[in-house]
């Protein structure tokens, strides 16, 4: 009998879910880890369960690395295409900046299975990016540059008739990054609501992972064929094994980071969901035998990937010495003192509260979910969301339940002193150039006029000032006509007294903000490892490392790569 089949609504509800004042700190957001729920791994597992099958029906390369690759992926009721164009680029023009012309590879994710006459016309715009235009049959558009030292050195180990070093991979883990994976109409792609009924697509982000897992694909193919055309009667694949400690990088910066405050209901539920899981292992009343054992190995592959994890910034040195620290003092605790007692599950996460450091605690909550994929899993259909439904502001409601609401959700902002210029020294705008978000500095560039509402503490003190102030008719309607500034700001407090998770506890436009804890929150959800900041506006990651690749689902478990495995070749 599994444990769905033995948790109870009585056990369950012995336990509570943590606190939105404990939770959505951007110190504890910045230190999540990929779980069960993550995107990546929702994706595999459908396409593992469904049978989907894969095909390259293109792969016109030339021996300098230049041509077309199609990739298609067939699911029960539709194909999807992911047309590769590879670029001869000069080393001078490799650049992560969203502000780049020119990239080693170009992609688009079709919808279907795109004719010569459709490959013809993307090779006019994909590679042009964002001053080309696709249609309504493209879902993503993307591009990746190469890791120029490890790619080099693969293909010409390769055309050598020998294997890559493992250390040099090791230390590296893709043989491209990606600088952009763009969906949901930029560029005249599809809207994501054309394709929002599609139950492939029903969980967040399906069609961006889909596109970097067949990228991932691409890019050991175009090394092994370029080794090939160097040296056709010599050159070897890479060894199963080896290849799939090859991930795709991805380098994500400020673009991103305002993305978790535009979309509360989404934020919400991305987070509801992790918490319910943790609440439901939590309130399992004795733990199998099988379970405690599969804990016991994933905490080992937990500490081989953070082995694997290597960084040059100072604060993640810092919070990867703290891992280190606490897999080690959670490895030793479990030995002696796991399972003990009524609710192990819960006694252990309290124990974490009280000695690990907060990365270690997020650790240990992906962790405890990693056995009980029947318990769980089920999750993943609850992570969408219909955003419209909740922007209805509810413009009756009486203005002392508002002014309730703001004190509960927001009590952590009154207290902030917002004339002190380190509390609003941040300013958040558009870049006119890129469209994209930037972060300035209040008191020393002039983009205080062009800023965003994007500083919801901040928002709603001044909120909450005016409401206290307030001498009129009693309710949201006439106060909202004499202070419309305040729109958003009583529809954000509306939408987070129904989704508790949706607003982010912390000062987004405070001197000491970090977007990189932002970053690191949303890619989690993607099933990102190896937080790599290269500042503390941008970020390098690992994408689908130690996954299956497209023509190895039908035959493994699709789920069991999320952590290197134990063994010393990485097999």
């Amino acid at each position: 009998m599994s444990a769905a089949d033995t948790l109870s609504a009585a056990d369950r509800s012995q336990v509570s879910l943590r606190s939105p004042n404990i939770v959505m700190r951007l110190n504890r957001m910045g230190a999540f880890h990929q779980c069960r729920l993550s995107f990546m791994r929702t994706l595999l597992r459908r396409m593992k369960r469904e049978g989907w099958v894969f095909t390259r029906p293109v792969f016109d390369i030339d021996e300098k690395g230049v041509g077309v690759a199609v990739y298609s992926a067939k699911g029960p009721e539709r194909t999807y295409s992911l047309v590769s164009f590879a670029h001869d680029l000069p080393p001078e023009q490799r650049s992560d900046r969203v502000i780049a012309h020119a990239w080693d590879a170009t992609f688009a994710l079709f919808d279907g299975v795109p004719t010569n006459a459709d490959i013809d016309r993307l090779s006019r715009n994909v590679p042009k990016q964002e001053a080309g235009r696709v249609s309504e049959t493209e879902l993503t558009l993307l591009r990746a540059n190469r890791s120029v030292r490890l790619f080099e050195h693969v293909v010409a180990c390769l055309a050598e008739g020998r294997q890559p070093d493992r250390e040099q991979v090791e230390m590296v883990g893709y043989l491209m990054r990606t600088t952009a994976v763009y969906g949901s109409g930029k560029f005249g792609a599809a809207d994501y609501e054309a394709i929002a009924d599609r139950p492939e697509f029903f969980a967040p982000f399906q069609a961006e992972m889909l596109s970097v897992f067949l990228a991932r694909a691409f890019t050991l193919d175009l090394a092994e064929h370029l080794a090939h055309c160097r040296a056709p009667d010599m050159a070897v694949e890479i060894a199963p094994d080896l290849r799939r400690r090859f991930g795709v990088g991805n380098s994500t910066g400020l673009g991103l980071a305002p993305f978790l405050v535009n979309h509360p209901v989404l934020l919400n539920n991305w987070i509801a969901a992790r918490e319910e899981a943790l609440v439901r292992v939590r309130a399992l009343t004795d733990v199998e035998a099988p379970d405690v054992q599969a804990f016991h190995t994933m905490l080992g592959r937990a500490q081989r990937n953070a082995d694997d994890w290597h960084s040059e910034h100072p604060l993640q040195i810092e919070k990867l010495e703290a891992l280190h620290a606490d897999l080690a003092l959670l490895e030793a605790h479990v030995q002696t003192n796991f399972p003990d007692g009524d609710r192990p599950w819960d006694r252990l996460y309290e124990w974490a509260e009280m000695t690990l450091t907060i990365e270690g605690q997020e650790q240990l909550v992906s962790l405890m979910l990693e056995p009980y994929g029947s318990l769980v899993d089920d999750l993943t259909d609850t992570m969408g969301a219909d955003e419209d439904a909740a922007f209805r502001i509810d413009a009756a409601m009486p203005l002392d339940q508002l002014l309730a609401l703001v004190e509960e959700i927001y009590s952590w902002a009154l207290k902030i002193d917002w004339a002190a210029p380190g509390n609003v020294a941040r300013v958040w705008y558009v870049s006119a150039e890129k469209l994209e978000p930037r972060l300035g500095e209040r008191f020393e560039e002039p983009v205080e006029p062009y800023e965003q509402p994007l500083a919801p503490g901040r928002d709603a003190t001044a909120m909450h000032r005016d409401i206290d102030a307030w001498d009129g008719h009693p309710n949201v309607a006439a106060f909202l006509l004499r202070h419309p500034e305040h729109r958003h700001m009583v529809r954000r407090a509306q939408i987070a007294a129904r989704y508790p998770y949706a607003e982010i506890r912390d000062n987004t436009v405070s001197s000491d903000l970090l977007p990189i804890d932002l970053l690191r929150c949303k890619l989690s959800f993607f099933g990102a490892n190896h937080f790599d900041p290269r500042s503390d506006r941008w970020v390098r990651i690992n994408m689908f490392q130690n996954a299956p690749f497209p023509d190895e689902i039908a035959g493994d478990d699709a789920d069991d790569w999320s952590y290197p495995s134990l063994t010393g070749d990485g097999s």
